[in-house]
């Protein structure tokens, strides 16, 4: 009779046992799921051609477009690889156009990406005028140069004449390419320039491919 009385309890024990064990597996394999199991390259930043390195708030952070990214270093064209000069004034209505032009004299392909330095100079290179202003509104792009290839800036001016300020006629143009300190000395020849600040002040384009012509 003892025996048979334990058999009922024991079964009783065991179903306890096993609710419990299953509840507690069904917990544990719940949390250990991977957060980004749906979408495990949200991890990474490799599932979107726009999504680069994780930032440090935890969320990818977008990679730049070609358009917008500054010209590799190990590419862009120094001022040594480089060959600057200007070509002729191309007058529109009350307006003076020169195209500011590098071209590349290195054994390397390079680039440039941006807007030229450019200061007007007298004969012993002091600046004469307010620095060129750089135009707003166009986009900057990489431009890569072969060997023998060329990029140009459109320098543009109001004719001083029209707005009657004061002139100078400068000597040279100290051109200095994009991301480099040393600039290269270009004999000017387009006549006088506005040295006030306050009218006629020259503006310079993004660099874009060819020679202005």
């Amino acid at each position: 009779m003892t025996h048979r009385r334990a058999v009922p309890a024991a079964l009783a024990c065991c179903a306890v046992l096993a609710a419990a064990l299953t509840g507690c597996t069904s917990t544990g394999t719940g949390s250990a799921a991977p957060s980004n199991s749906e979408n495990p390259s949200s991890a990474t930043g490799s599932g979107s051609a726009n999504v680069g390195t994780v930032g440090s708030s935890g969320r990818p952070t977008p990679t730049p477009t070609a358009s917008a990214a500054q010209a590799p270093t190990a590419t862009r064209c120094h001022t040594s690889e480089v060959r600057a000069s200007i070509g002729p004034d191309h007058p529109g209505t009350g307006q003076e156009n020169f195209a500011i032009i590098l071209a590349n004299g290195s054994h390397r392909t390079c680039t440039v990406y941006g807007f030229p330095g450019v200061a007007f100079v007298n004969g012993a290179g002091e600046a004469v005028t307010p620095d060129a202003e750089r135009t707003t509104g166009q986009e900057q792009r990489i431009v890569t140069l072969a060997p023998g290839a060329s990029a140009w800036s459109a320098l543009s001016f109001t004719n001083p004449a029209i707005s009657g300020v004061t002139t100078v006629t400068p000597v040279a143009v100290r051109v200095t390419p994009p991301d480099e300190t040393e600039p290269i000395r270009v004999r000017w020849t387009g006549g006088r320039v506005s040295n006030t600040g306050k009218a006629s002040v020259p503006q310079v384009s993004p660099f874009r491919p060819g020679d202005g012509s």
